[in-house]
């Protein structure tokens, strides 16, 4: 991992799609548009070595065709995306063409069913399921419980794991925490850094689990000050953890 970069690329409005650089390789996750891909490579001077996929809306996987017009990079991901030529699942690990680097996978469901999230180290891919400040919205079938679960599986990496989520929503996600747990002082900090990055047009991300645990609520629904919070909002005593993050989640739908 010394040797290695990891380097985001700005696409759309408030995406990143991370590059994983070594060997005169990459390996690029989510890529939901070719073109910033494309120059990245041209300007480098890198060969792409691989794509990987965490999940299936189209702003992750939509520049995936083009990246991979004559069909020679292999594309990992859920077996249920059709652009997908190399299937994983839960606890597969596989070392990363171009760039040999060892990748564990982790199913993590919630954001949508097929939603996987890859550790190469201490760095986690983890698309739209953990963000920083926040989490992943439901959509499909998923259910709070399961998403729930999937965060508490990330919640458990050690702490000094590095989070690679895919948009740029840190600021108001911190907002949004604000309001849950005022009087936060780590909170209250990380959104003064964060601002300052962002007013100096830097990424905010990749954020430390260590950041999260202490200030990202839906990583402390077991908390006295969240779930005081979330009860006040709900008009409702809540105390089990998951029908915190249930009751939190909604908040944020409408915040």
């Amino acid at each position: 991992m010394k040797t290695m970069q990891i380097v985001p690329l700005s696409a759309f409005r408030d995406n990143y799609i991370w590059a994983l650089v070594a060997n005169g390789a990459a390996v690029v996750v989510d890529p939901g548009e070719a073109a910033p891909v494309q120059r990245f490579l041209a300007d480098q001077a890198l060969r792409l070595a691989a794509i990987l996929i965490t999940h299936r809306h189209n702003d992750h996987i939509g520049g995936v065709a083009e990246l991979n017009a004559d069909g020679n990079v292999p594309v990992f991901g859920p077996p249920s995306i059709a652009c997908v030529t190399q299937p994983v699942q839960d606890a597969d690990r596989f070392t990363l063409p171009g760039v040999a680097a060892e990748i564990s996978v982790l199913a993590v469901p919630g954001h949508t069913e097929e939603h996987l999230a890859y550790l190469l180290g201490e760095h986690l891919f983890c698309g739209d399921t953990l963000f920083a400040g926040g989490c992943g919205r439901l959509l499909g079938s998923s259910s709070a419980a399961e998403l729930y679960a999937s965060l508490q599986r990330l919640a458990h990496l050690p702490p000094q794991t590095r989070v690679h989520c895919a948009h740029e929503y840190t600021l108001s996600n911190l907002r949004f925490a604000l309001q849950v747990e005022p009087d936060n002082a780590a909170l209250q900090a990380r959104l003064a850094a964060c601002s300052a990055l962002r007013e100096a047009n830097q990424p905010s991300l990749p954020s430390l689990l260590a950041d999260e645990l202490a200030s990202n609520p839906f990583l402390r629904v077991d908390q006295a000050a969240v779930r005081s919070a979330v009860s006040r909002y709900t008009g409702k005593v809540l105390a089990a953890p998951d029908e915190v993050f249930a009751a939190l989640r909604r908040w944020k739908d409408v915040a």
